[in-house]
């Protein structure tokens, strides 16, 4: 007819320039040419919200208010909105709400062959109090690097005035988005990797939404931990495990922000042994993706080259200190050791980067009213020497002074020297000890991580 219309969605606000040649009919064409050319040059319509913070009482609906009519309204969480047309022209749109206060992005042309830019709608509960909403909302799970916004019921500058909330051990800052919002943007590392991530409000102002309720002036959120998987692979790539491990792709790129990715989704791979000799016992303790024994010792061992406490947990500081090994590539060169106490012969051998460096020598494990534990056990203290004290089989009391080159692996247990009139048979009560001077060659290669095996 008498319209032109456009053959795909056009952005609303958007200039267009139209060049149209008229034909004239026959009758006239002489009188006035045969045809006519146009150029025009207009804007597509846009829809404007009245507002985009909203109060709403009671249980009522959300009340969309626009400046001129629109006809098509989309409608959801960022990325995820549902458009549908309407009924007919109008400037009042109803939408459901899923809480007491809340954030939806909306999009709305006045024309159906249009696509508008969404734009964010907050709603608050009726009152005088300041109010927030928090975008996502307080607890639920985010990652490292989310931005956590802030929308207020009334201008930021009257609500905070010129303090933000902290953020306590984020790496990030806050920016101003609108007269009501402001958004915390993190940078490096984030919040770290199984962080909690706390904000507070100040006193006054309501946090509202999400598992907040309607009364709390503070926001919780958890970033989860990064994989064992991940864990693994890093340990391995500094040294610290005796297997190598090598990427099926092209790697993880060297920032943080690769990194934190990497450590919540680990990249595929192969792990091989670095010594051919490694003996079978070792072997036996390694479980991909498994948080193992082998794996606990790895990390206790990374834990105390980094000056941090050798519990053998990755939080977040753990994981910020391995990224930070990572892209610097700080890798140990200590190599790796594994010790084997055979109980049935009271012999210790101490293998170390693929060599025997200590092989079969005479030990004095316990007795069997104290034995000492089988399994495996990673070293979690090492100390140069030190008092041992206790409570022997018959209920008194022993302290031993200035006990020499102390490994302990289990407990109470500990390789270490010790005085003996012989070697060879279960003497102690729960330790593994040695002559002095043997356990002074051991104890170089017994730090903290260190594996021990009792079989």
């Amino acid at each position: 007819g008498d319209k032109i219309w456009p053959t795909r969605p056009l952005p609303a606000g958007e200039r267009v320039t139209l060049d149209v040649a008229v034909k004239r009919p026959a009758v006239i064409s002489w009188a006035a040419g045969d045809t006519e050319t146009l150029h025009v040059t207009l804007a597509t319509p846009v829809a404007v919200l009245r507002s985009q913070f909203l109060t709403v009482r009671g249980s009522g609906p959300l009340k969309l208010r626009f400046r001129t009519p629109v006809v098509v309204l989309a409608a959801g969480s960022p990325g995820h909105l549902q458009r549908k047309g309407l009924p007919g022209p109008t400037s009042l749109v109803t939408l459901p709400r899923s809480g007491v206060a809340g954030t939806i992005s909306v999009a709305a042309a006045p024309r159906a062959w249009e696509k508008a830019k969404p734009v964010t709608v907050s709603w608050f509960p009726a009152g005088g109090a300041a109010t927030a909403v928090a975008n996502p909302a307080p607890g639920t799970p985010i990652e490292a690097s989310t931005p956590i916004t802030l929308t207020f019921s009334k201008p930021v500058s009257a609500t905070l005035g010129s303090h933000l909330p902290p953020i306590p051990n984020a790496q990030g800052s806050w920016h101003q988005l609108s007269s009501h919002s402001i958004v915390f943007e993190p940078t490096g590392y984030g919040y770290g990797l199984g962080a909690k991530v706390q904000l507070a409000l100040p006193t006054g102002v309501r946090l509202v939404g999400g598992q907040q309720g309607s009364g709390s002036s503070a926001g919780t959120w958890r970033v989860p931990g990064g994989s064992t998987a991940r864990l693994q692979q890093m340990l391995a790539l500094l040294n610290y495990l005796p297997l190598r491990f090598k990427y099926s792709g092209s790697g993880v790129g060297l920032t943080p922000k690769d990194q934190l990715n990497a450590a919540v989704k680990a990249p595929a791979g192969n792990f091989s042994w670095r010594y051919s000799n490694t003996p079978s016992a070792l072997r036996g303790e390694w479980a991909p993706g498994s948080f193992g024994v082998m794996t606990r010792g790895a990390l206790m061992a990374f834990e105390n080259s980094n000056g941090l406490t050798p519990d053998g947990v990755a939080g977040p500081v753990v994981w910020r200190t391995l990224i930070s090994a990572v892209l610097a590539g700080h890798r140990s060169s200590f190599g790796y050791t594994y010790v084997m106490v055979d109980k049935s012969s009271q012999r210790l051998t101490l293998w170390h980067s693929g060599h025997t460096v200590i092989g079969a020598t005479p030990i004095n494990t316990g007795i069997a009213s104290a034995p000492t534990a089988s399994g495996t056990y990673a070293v979690f203290e090492h100390l140069p020497v030190t008092t041992m004290s206790g409570t022997n089989p018959d209920g008194s009391h022993y302290s031993d002074p200035g006990i020499p080159d102390v490994s302990y692996f289990n407990g109470g247990d500990a390789l270490h020297g010790f005085t003996r009139a012989q070697y060879g048979s279960p003497q102690s009560l729960g330790c593994v000890e040695m002559p002095y001077a043997m356990a002074a060659k051991v104890y170089p290669y017994t730090p903290i991580g260190t594996l021990v095996h009792v079989a």
